[in-house]
């Protein structure tokens, strides 16, 4: 018997000063059982950064042709394409060339840099690509199946907490 993806129901409100974007959001996403909590973290941190009416949660890790976020225009077109971790140059290739704007978000320090060092000098040549790195140690304290967060970004950081955690995440771009 297959284990099946936990469901996390989160009440999100933003308060975005960087970029203006005041709003609460009311969400049910699903957890699959190779995604590690740190990571489902990570996924939720990358929708506060980008939050907009049409950002949206996709198959991700469950489906190969699909990011973990994106948006969509109204007429379909991919709008932003948001992965998360360290793709290949294959992947990476086929986002850039599917969206007008591509985002990776890495998250595991040690990792995230040795697969900079092998993609730096590929990746420059896509002139939609942002690869930052999230530094978010010890958030995975946060998550519950029922969750209700406040996000506050102001200078780039973004300040998250809830009834019993503060945690002040930083994003370095690479």
């Amino acid at each position: 018997m297959a284990i099946s993806s936990t469901i996390n129901k989160l009440s999100l409100n933003i308060a975005n000063m960087d970029s203006h974007y005041y709003e609460s959001h009311d969400l049910t996403v699903a957890q699959h059982p190779s995604e590690t909590d740190f990571r489902f973290m990570i996924r939720l941190i990358a929708f506060m950064a980008n939050a907009s009416e049409r950002l949206s949660f996709t198959k991700g890790i469950a489906s190969d042709d699909e990011p973990d976020l994106w948006q969509k225009s109204l007429t379909d077109e991919i709008e932003l394409w948001i992965d998360l971790g360290q793709p290949d140059e294959k992947r990476i290739r086929k986002a850039c060339g599917r969206a007008k704007q591509v985002i990776i978000y890495t998250y595991h320090e040690k990792k995230a840099t040795v697969w900079w060092q092998q993609q730096k000098e590929k990746c420059q040549r896509f002139k939609n690509l942002k690869v930052i790195h999230i530094n978010a140690e010890g958030v995975e304290a946060m998550l519950k199946r029922s969750m209700q967060l406040q996000c506050n970004i102001q200078d780039g950081e973004i300040y998250l907490s809830d009834d019993n955690f503060n945690f002040t995440v930083t994003m370095d771009r690479l």
